[in-house]
Parts: C-alpha cells; sequence; structure tokens
C-alpha cells in the first residue's frame, strides 16, 4: 500500500482555541437535506410521491428547515416544489430551501419554483478549493470571488421580484475543507457585503466538509477561526454540512458545534454522495443521551426506519446506533446478565436516572420493546436465559437452576447452529421439565395433618398414588411438610439414595387464582439436579417439582 502518495493535512494555527473547554448544552438550528443531497445519491431518485412521503416524516419530527431539491436542475425537483406551494403542504413553521449554482437561468428557475412561498431559504454555492479551482474550472481566486458575488447580487435582484415570500440567503464556499482558510474567509466576506445581514434578516454561511480530509478537531479549529474573523458575526448563521468520508463527521459536527456553529445541515441515516451525510439521528440522540432535548422527535423509531427504507430503497443497518434492529440485544452471557441485574435495580430503587450498563438510552424512549432487548444464541449465558424466563413467562429461576437450564439452552442454540426465540426457550423448559412424567407419575395424593400443640410439633402424613415404570403404587410416608412426607414415602419404595438440596417457590401470577410455581433441587452420586412443578394448589406444584427432579436425574444416571 502506497500511503507516501498522500500528505498530512496541515494544522491550523490556533493556539488559543477555545472549543476543547465548552460542552453542548442546547439542540442547534436542524436543517434535513434528505430531499436534496439524500435523494440525488440515490440509485433510483425518489418520484414526486415519495418525496412527499418523507417531507411529511420529516416536519412530523419537527424540522423546521427542510432542503428540498434543486428544482433548477429537473422537472421532479420543481413540480415537487411547486406541488408543496400549491397545495398549501408546508406547515406555518417550517421554512423550505432549496440549492442553486450561481448561474443566472438556474436561480431564475429557482425563484420561478418558489412562487407563492410563505418563507425560503436560498441556498447558493460554487466551489473554492484548490483541486477545483486549478483544475476543474482553472480560474483564478479573483474568479471564482466573482461567481460567488454575481451570485449574491443575481438573488438579490430576484428577491425583489417576489416580495410575498420572505427569503433568508444561504452561502456555501463548497468543498471548504479543500480551501485556504484565509481565502474561505474573504469569499464568505464579500458574499456578505452584497447581502447586508441584520437582526432581522440574518444570514447563513455554510462551511461544508464536502470531503472530510481531516480529524475533527483540526475541523472544529477551522470553524472557530472562521467564526472570529466572520464580519457581521452577529447577525451570521453559521452552518455546518459535514461528510464521512473518513468515518467521524458526527464527531465533527459536535466539535464544530463547541467551536462556534449555530446550524447543523444532514440527512437521517447519513444518506448522501459516497459515505454520506451527517446522521442527524445519530448526533441529536447522543444529545438526547446526556439529558439534553434535542428538538426533534424519536419516539417510534421504528415508523421512521419503516418511511425512510421505503422512500429510498435503502436499509438502515443492523448496527446503526440507535435505529438498528440489533443495538439494544445482547447475545454475550456476561451482557445479558448485567442488563438483566440493572433491570431489577432499577424496579427495586425507583431510579429517575436511567443507568442499565450496556444500554445508554432506554428503548422505549424509541418506541423499542424490552423483549427485543436480550436474544439468545450459542455465546448466551444464563443471565440471558433467566431474563427471557422472567420476563416473557414469569418463572424466577434459583440462581443455581439458572446455570442448568442456560447450559441446556446453549447446547441446543449450538447444536442447531441458530438462535432460539423465546417460543423455543420456553418449549425447551416444559419438555425438560414441566413434562417429565417417566419413570415416576403422581396420579393422585392425600395429606393428613396432626399437630401436636403441647410438643409444637407439626407431622404430616401422606398417601399418594405414584405410577412407577407403568405400575402403580400406594406411597405412604410421614414428615414434617408435604415435601419431606413424600420424598420419604418414595425412598421406601426404593428410589435410591437422594439428597434433599433445595426448595423455592413463587406465584406466576397475581388474584386469588393465580398458579404456583415450584422448584426442587435433589442430589444423587455427586450430581444435581432440578425439578420444576407449577399449580394452583401449592401442595400439588411442589409435589410435581420433586418428581419432576427424580425423572430428569434418573435419565441422567
Amino acid at each position: 500500500m502506497e500511503y507516501s502518495k498522500y500528505k498530512r493535512y496541515e494544522r491550523i494555527k490556533l493556539y488559543d482555541r477555545q472549543w476543547p473547554s465548552k460542552e453542548i448544552e442546547k439542540a442547534p438550528i436542524w436543517c434535513s437535506v434528505d430531499l436534496r443531497d439524500g435523494n440525488q445519491s440515490l440509485p433510483t431518485p425518489m418520484t414526486v410521491e415519495e418525496k412527499l412521503k418523507m417531507f411529511k416524516l420529516l416536519t412530523d419530527m419537527g424540522f423546521k428547515e427542510i432542503e428540498i431539491g434543486f428544482p433548477s436542475a429537473s422537472n421532479t425537483e420543481y413540480e415537487f416544489t411547486r406541488r408543496l406551494i400549491e397545495e398549501n403542504l408546508i406547515p406555518e413553521d417550517v421554512t423550505i430551501q432549496v440549492l442553486t449554482q450561481a448561474r443566472e437561468h438556474l436561480i431564475e428557475r429557482t425563484f420561478e419554483a418558489l412562487n407563492g412561498a410563505k418563507s425560503a431559504i436560498v441556498h447558493l454555492y460554487n466551489s473554492t478549493s484548490v483541486l477545483q479551482r486549478q483544475v476543474v474550472f482553472q480560474m483564478s481566486k479573483e474568479e471564482i470571488i466573482g461567481i460567488a458575488v454575481k451570485g449574491a447580487k443575481l438573488l438579490n435582484k430576484y428577491k425583489k421580484r417576489y416580495e410575498g415570500t420572505r427569503f433568508t440567503f444561504e452561502y456555501s464556499p463548497e468543498s471548504f475543507t479543500g480551501t485556504e482558510l484565509d481565502f474561505a474567509l474573504e469569499i464568505c466576506n464579500e458574499v456578505i457585503k452584497v447581502w447586508k445581514p441584520t437582526g432581522e434578516n440574518k444570514v447563513i454561511i455554510n462551511l461544508p466538509s464536502t470531503v472530510e480530509m481531516s480529524t475533527p478537531n483540526i475541523y472544529a479549529d477551522q470553524i472557530e477561526w472562521m467564526s472570529r474573523h466572520l464580519s457581521n458575526r452577529q447577525n451570521i448563521v453559521l452552518s455546518l454540512h459535514t461528510h464521512n468520508d473518513r468515518g467521524t463527521c458526527t464527531a465533527s459536527s459536535e466539535l464544530g458545534l463547541l467551536a462556534g456553529a449555530d446550524r447543523i445541515e444532514g440527512t437521517l441515516f447519513g444518506n448522501g454522495e459516497r459515505t454520506g451525510n451527517l446522521d442527524i439521528l445519530n448526533m441529536a440522540m447522543n444529545m438526547y443521551s446526556q439529558g439534553i432535548d434535542p428538538k426533534l422527535d424519536f419516539s417510534d423509531i421504528n415508523a421512521i426506519v419503516r418511511v425512510y427504507e421505503e422512500c429510498t430503497k435503502m436499509k438502515v443497518n443492523d448496527r446503526h446506533p440507535y435505529a438498528g434492529n440489533l443495538v439494544f440485544t445482547a447475545f454475550s452471557g456476561s451482557h445479558q446478565d448485567a442488563i438483566r441485574k440493572g433491570f431489577k435495580d432499577m424496579e427495586k430503587s425507583n431510579k429517575i436516572i436511567w443507568e442499565v450498563p450496556y444500554l445508554p438510552i432506554d428503548p422505549h424512549d424509541i418506541g423499542r420493546e424490552y423483549e427485543e432487548i436480550i436474544r439468545i444464541n450459542s455465546q448466551s449465558g444464563k443471565g440471558g436465559t433467566a431474563y427471557i424466563m422472567e420476563t416473557e413467562f414469569g418463572f424466577f429461576m434459583p440462581k443455581a437452576m439458572q446455570q442448568e437450564f442456560g447450559a441446556l439452552v446453549k447446547e441446543k442454540s449450538d447444536n442447531a447452529s441458530a438462535e432460539l426465540n423465546s417460543k423455543a426457550i420456553f418449549s425447551l423448559f416444559d419438555k425438560e421439565y414441566l413434562q417429565r412424567n417417566w419413570p415416576y407419575k403422581l396420579r393422585s395424593y392425600k395429606i393428613k395433618s396432626i399437630q401436636e400443640v403441647e410438643s409444637n410439633a407439626n407431622e404430616v402424613n401422606i398417601q399418594a398414588a405414584v405410577s412407577i415404570k407403568g405400575m402403580d403404587n400406594l406411597i405412604e410416608g410421614k414428615g414434617n411438610g408435604p415435601i419431606d412426607a413424600f420424598f420419604n414415602g418414595l425412598s421406601k419404595a426404593s428410589i435410591g439414595e437422594y439428597k434433599f438440596k433445595s426448595f423455592d417457590q413463587h406465584a406466576l401470577d397475581k388474584g386469588s387464582h393465580s398458579k404456583a410455581a415450584c422448584y426442587i433441587q435433589i442430589e444423587k452420586n455427586g450430581k444435581s439436579f432440578f425439578g420444576v412443578g407449577i399449580s394452583e394448589n401449592i401442595d400439588t406444584a411442589s409435589l410435581n417439582a420433586l418428581v419432576s427432579a427424580l425423572n430428569r436425574s434418573e435419565e441422567n444416571n
């Protein structure tokens, strides 16, 4: 790999930079460019109907500025602009934005398309980088400035023809990151002189990383330097439009905001030319996770994904930081165990601040379900299996049983080379514990309790009809409770040398008719086995749990 043919991006001489010590405290002005930059990059651009559907999504989400297209570039773009205006589809508090090059016939067509709009941003641009000047246009700096100034004057000219519209002007020195800072400043200031912004009629200066060429800290230095030196800065809305060629456009935009930017342009899910634009959803949700109101509504993330995919024919990656199918999902056993314990701690302590390991935000906030969080495969552990059994089926297995059943689930997933859904996990639980009826099966029982008040003794007698390998037997036993009496009775029937290790129980649901779940652990030849029983009668559940444990032991010894 011939790395020596590339040169290092030059650092900015800004030794008193202020942005590293600042914090993001509020949302910027957001401008969606999905319908222009995100549309022109599609293999099959959106139809007018698809653009209308996407526009509705963006307004529902709360965008107040939306770049709707390049109306002078094609009939589709022009028609879409006219539909929005003529059919009164633009909300009162939303301003549409359109893009145009600095050519008079394109500018004239652009203003025609906007006729009748209540408010609009006209976005003027021309390329300013060293490479574009020398290779593409073969023009001097003065000639490039002349293009920008001429375009700015034309916007003033055509604005006067449409006095019913409140216009805001925006200028982008396209390929800003490939432009010398002093030249970028010079050309922006020349445009500002033409437009003469005021407090009532500000101008947007947009500084795009049309091609991302440096680390985010250098881009932040560029933005702070420009913010300090732009003329009439108090009447300038400083805007950013970052691309993702180095994979760091989110960081570039966040640091650029610290460096003085007021406004951010981007797209949903980062759609755009080459590696794409800034993903506004990503940056906005990053703010949300820090307790900052992003001023955009992502509460139904699944609907946003659905409309985006329908309109663009693109697929949201499963690992997208907030919207991906798998981003709130844990397969790792240690992650699953930590998440499960985190949920229990949140519930027990009634915390206001969200604190769950591995989940930076509450999935419910964006319309995701907790059932999606833990999924089971051969990499999963006991914690994940326990979480599924608790949250979806109400079984709170003892800790030692979590390990036993978790191993069974892991083995089944490994053998199948597949993920197990909750239905498959419960099916395994049912087969392994609840349907165990060989060689022992409890058919009926009768309990008689005798209490000797003076000695404070409580003795239970039990008579039970038990099928042993298909043969009915009458079992009789005594003990300090039904389970002890039944266990003693079975011991007389030569069940072998077993040790009774543990007993746990809980209600499966609320109410007087709720079923009880009982868990019994026994040991034979150094190996322990759990059994499970469920019934509205606690004694029946307990006895069935013991039978379940005995049957599992017999099969595995």
